[in-house]
């Protein structure tokens, strides 16, 4: 039986986030033939229309409220709900992001429909939609279907493929006029600590240190390599804890989880609450000086060695094939 699905678009830096496309494959998936439809909030919606046809949009909801142009959980809330009551899904599928994480529970209860959250898979069986999350800090995972009503979701960044663009495919546009009203908060001026770089939540490639990178100039090589391979740099709390970097950095149970094509462990010994946030990368490289370290157990590849010598090495080598 085909459902319509609404996906909530997210941006960054004037462009759709990964996640955005990923929820669109999704929804593509679940919807078994039926309507995909993906909505923007915000003055800015017009720039994204083709991106999202071309990965799976149907129809594409513009919301152009300028109280929307940054985030606030009332002012979002409020708007989809509105958007909700206009397309009338059968399900909604958001990325597990900060925006997701926020608005999603309180969308969930306002519509009084269940909640899957942080899933890494969809899949139908039969006509049901099936998700698969993490449990027990990823360390087991676990299959959940919704029985009734609406089907509500969120998806971890970087493991649900997304469709190939596809140039051939447009969208019909339509726009939904909503009221914004009694904000509690109002986002006056964003001031980032980190400037530019690699999304740490969607990157493909990460570099991370410990605290054997031993002080903060010494993620200097880390992010001489994350610069060659595209990729983010990321952190154990360990270092973190050590002020070696900023915690926006920071992996692991109370850090971000994320998991890239290739994550590279630089001075990191690889504690459990460390593993819990970058276990499930595809590839593992460990480099550390101790043999006995505990990250090796999870490694793909292992180098026993000083991070300072192994780490530039790394960075010429990639260099010349690059």
């Amino acid at each position: 039986m085909s459902k319509t699905f609404l996906v909530v678009a997210e941006a960054r830096d004037g462009a759709l986030r990964n996640v955005t496309f990923e929820a669109l494959s999704a929804a593509h998936t679940l919807s078994q033939g039926g309507k995909v439809i993906a909505t923007f909030l915000g003055t800015e919606g017009e720039n994204y229309v083709e991106a999202l046809a071309q990965h799976g949009a149907n129809q594409v909801v513009l919301v152009k409220n300028e109280a929307l142009n940054q985030y606030t959980t009332d002012g979002y809330s409020q708007a989809l709900l509105q958007v909700i009551e206009e397309v009338k899904p059968d399900g909604i599928i958001l990325g597990h992001t900060s925006l997701g994480k926020d608005v999603s529970p309180r969308l969930a209860a306002k519509l009084q429909a269940g909640l899957i959250s942080d899933c890494t898979a969809v899949e139908l069986a039969g006509d049901a939609a099936v998700f698969t999350r993490p449990i027990y800090s990823g360390k087991a995972f676990t299959k959940k279907k919704i029985t009734d009503g609406m089907i509500f979701a969120t998806i971890r960044p970087n493991n649900i493929p997304a469709l190939e663009a596809d140039s051939s495919k447009t969208a019909e546009v339509t726009e939904v006029n909503v009221e914004v009203k009694d904000l509690r908060t109002v986002v006056r001026e964003v001031v980032r600590k980190t400037a530019g770089g690699v999304d740490l939540s969607e990157a493909r490639v990460i570099i991370a240190g410990g605290r054997g990178v031993k002080s903060t100039e010494g993620f200097a090589p880390l992010q001489e390599l994350a610069d060659v391979l595209g990729g983010a740099v990321g952190a154990s709390r360990g270092a973190c804890d050590a002020e070696y970097c900023d915690y926006s950095l920071q992996i692991g149970q109370t850090g971000k989880v994320v998991t890239p094509d290739l994550y590279i462990a630089c001075g990191i010994s690889g504690a459990i609450q460390h593993l819990a946030g970058m276990s499930n990368s595809k590839f593992i490289v460990a480099i550390n000086k101790d043999p006995e370290a505990e990250i090796f157990k999870v490694a793909d590849y292992g180098i026993v060695g000083d991070l300072f010598e192994v780490v530039p090495l790394l960075t010429e080598e990639f260099k010349k094939v690059l």
